[in-house]
């Protein structure tokens, strides 16, 4: 039960270099996944308009179409699976537009086998017990000013802030890394005009007392 029902959990690897995809299969397989690799964007997203994985690994800089490109055609906010980033150091900004686009987290490049292994078990497992149980979401009101605005994973995110949950502990229960959390809180602030996290909480349940 370590990684949950990985017999039939597909991950689908889009890196148009080959040694990162053979590295990753052979990890992600001897974990029990079924990996399939991709070395450009169309077939990739082919493959994911007819078949939804558990878990995709996609690398910012491909031929052709970016990942971010990617994103935006698979409209990746919708997809029903989460979506890891794969950047450089320097691909930290690109990696926060991503999350913006939908990704679900990023990975930073040098990692080794066993936080790529960790870092899917941890996707796949919070994404179903979000389907479960929304994360903590089902906790805020059904309405408050700006949250038409927020995305699910916003919800989720705003859901754990406002249950008093620190970055750390709220990546724990998403899934995610504390500075994704943080990327989230802050379009959150934004959207929702709030100066902190208090500010957000006031937001929300002055609305929800009032309703």
């Amino acid at each position: 039960m370590t990684l949950g029902n990985t017999d039939s959990a597909e991950v689908y690897i889009v890196d148009d270099d080959p040694l990162v995809r053979n590295a990753l299969s052979i990890v992600l397989s001897r974990a029990g996944y079924q990996v399939k690799g991709f070395a450009e964007g169309a077939s990739f997203l082919a493959a994911a308009r007819s078949r939804t994985p558990a878990c995709v690994i996609l690398d910012v800089h491909m031929p052709g179409q970016s990942g971010l490109d990617i994103l935006k055609e698979l409209n990746a906010q919708q997809y029903p699976a989460p979506i890891f980033i794969i950047s450089g150091a320097g691909d930290i900004p690109m990696a926060v537009e991503a999350i913006k686009n939908g990704a679900f987290d990023f990975i930073e490049k040098p990692f080794d086998a066993t936080t790529a292994v960790t870092r899917v078990r941890e996707a796949t497992e919070a994404w179903s017990r979000r389907a479960k149980q929304a994360n903590g979401a089902e906790s805020l009101p059904r309405t408050f000013p700006g949250c038409d605005q927020l995305t699910s994973r916003e919800r989720d995110v705003l859901g754990q802030i406002a249950g008093g949950f620190s970055n750390k502990q709220a990546g724990r229960e998403l899934g995610i890394s504390p500075r994704t959390i943080e990327v989230h809180r802050a379009r959150i602030m934004e959207k929702l005009g709030a100066k902190n996290a208090a500010d957000l909480v006031r937001i929300v349940l002055s609305e929800g007392r009032g309703a």
